[in-house]
């Protein structure tokens, strides 16, 4: 097993906002057990600070914002589209292939784009890269299985898409879909993923020596002049930081490890 990957896996459960600040109030109440009312006092006060900071104040919007805003919308230049290429991520496979409807997560914009870009450019290759991003997945393939089940709703063939279905992160993203599609210089090929994680994504293709246009979706921020908005539900603040926090973290061990070439890639 990758060591990266399983390393990756592990310590973002530990890292992650929401589950440190449990793990923080967990250890603190063990604490006040065994006597150590002070110090455990003070972790249990920590992590209800946490949850209500990331909870409910605007702190979220402005640890996500610069992820979203760092490549901007696509313009067409109006030079022919090679090809499209969609990240896996999106799906729920469990759910969608048990019930045979599709079934995708807050990223579902990704699939979208994907039917409204086959319809804009006929002539382009479609791509579907990703295996499964889970430590223990429950099967093969699953999230290829999910888009295949969607194809047909978003208006696309099933034979016109090309899928890789062995990556498991973004690295292996950018490197397995340069061996599927052989890309050619001067080709033109968009690559569709979340706006917050299309810096990393960026900067693994570039990596991998895959010269991609970005089209970014999935935003979940209304833009830089609107930040202040609170959240009324704790899980949507916690749930936002947690998702910017993972890919600030991602790009700095990408780059470290040689994933990326830079630490915050730019358009």
């Amino acid at each position: 097993m990758d060591s990266f990957f399983t390393a990756s896996k592990v310590l973002w459960f530990l890292t992650a906002p929401s589950n440190a600040l449990v793990l923080a109030a967990g250890l603190g109440i063990a604490l006040c057990v065994i006597g150590r009312r002070r110090f455990g006092g003070g972790l249990i006060l920590l992590a209800v600070l946490g949850w209500a900071v990331f909870g409910f104040s605007p702190a979220a919007n402005y640890i996500f914002s610069p992820l979203e805003e760092r490549f901007p919308q696509f313009v067409d230049d109006g030079r022919p589209v090679t090809g499209i290429i969609i990240l896996g991520g999106a799906e729920v496979p469990e759910v969608g292939l048990a019930r045979k409807v599709p079934a995708f997560a807050d990223a579902a914009e990704r699939a979208i784009a994907l039917g409204a870009l086959a319809r804009r450019y006929p002539d382009a290759r479609l791509a579907f890269v990703g295996g499964s991003s889970a430590l223990f997945p429950a099967g093969p393939a699953l999230e290829a299985e999910m888009m295949r089940l969607t194809l047909p709703d978003l208006g696309i063939a099933p034979g016109r898409v090309e899928f890789e279905e062995k990556s498991r992160n973004t690295a292996e993203n950018a490197a397995f879909a340069k061996a599927l599609l052989k890309p050619d210089p001067g080709q033109k090929w968009l690559l569709v993923t979340s706006a917050f994680h299309m810096p990393r994504a960026v900067g693994c293709f570039r990596k991998a020596g895959f010269d991609v246009v970005p089209y970014p979706v999935d935003y979940r921020t209304i833009g830089p002049h609107a930040l202040n908005e609170g959240f009324s539900r704790a899980a949507s603040g916690l749930d936002l930081t947690d998702i910017g926090v993972k890919e600030w973290i991602g790009l700095v061990a990408y780059y470290l490890s040689g994933k990326t070439t830079a630490l915050f890639p730019a358009p």
